[in-house]
């Protein structure tokens, strides 16, 4: 996390807390800076005994061949133009390929079959079951869940609580360290879509 993140991880923290929120479990990615965020946020929050569960399922978009490319990286490479349709479209992939190597052999991954490259609709394929299969039951159980991801996943968990279309979704955006807080009723319809601000 660069410093600019700390800050905003330690500021959603403390919003959270002077709203008075309270959760019975944390789920992340596998990602280091959505678990580093998730741990701040967490000490803010004076609750960092909750249980907290980790899956791949909530991973960033996997960008293919531009996976540790910076943007103007890519820009110089593949132009302006293509490289807006490769992070705007719903459904166009980017160039697929680059190296996975490094991730296959990385114990977290083993024996899972990682995506070579992502749009946004196969970044909501992948996140979906875990929604189906871990997220929702929990909820309609009645436990408040803290979800700290990435931009495309929460995307993706968002497109599908509020029925969001797929050109709406492309254009949803977060502020990074601005939590969205969704309220459920008892069949998962949502209620109410806010960001909080800290005051």
């Amino acid at each position: 996390l660069t410093a600019k993140g700390l800050e905003e991880a330690h500021r959603a923290g403390r919003t959270l807390r002077a709203a008075g929120y309270e959760f019975d479990e944390l789920h992340t990615s596998y990602l280091k800076r959505a678990i580093k965020t998730a741990w701040i946020v967490l000490e803010e929050l004076d609750q960092t005994w909750l249980p907290q569960f980790a899956s791949w399922k909530l991973n960033e978009r996997h960008y293919g061949a531009l996976q540790g490319l910076n943007k103007t990286e890519t820009a110089t490479k593949y132009g302006d133009d293509q490289v807006k349709i490769w992070r705007r479209s719903y459904d166009v992939l980017p160039p697929v390929g680059g190296d996975n190597s490094a991730l296959q052999k990385d114990r977290r991954y083993k024996g899972l079959k990682l995506p070579e490259g992502e749009a946004l609709k196969q970044t909501v394929e992948r996140v979906l079951p875990y929604w189906d299969e871990v997220l929702a039951p929990k909820l309609k159980a009645g436990k408040n869940i803290l979800v700290v991801a990435h931009g495309n996943s929460l995307r993706a968990l968002v497109k599908h609580i509020s029925g969001m279309g797929d050109q709406e979704i492309v254009g949803f955006e977060f502020e990074t360290g601005v939590p969205l807080v969704c309220e459920l009723d008892q069949n998962l319809k949502l209620k109410s879509k806010t960001f909080l601000k800290p005051s």
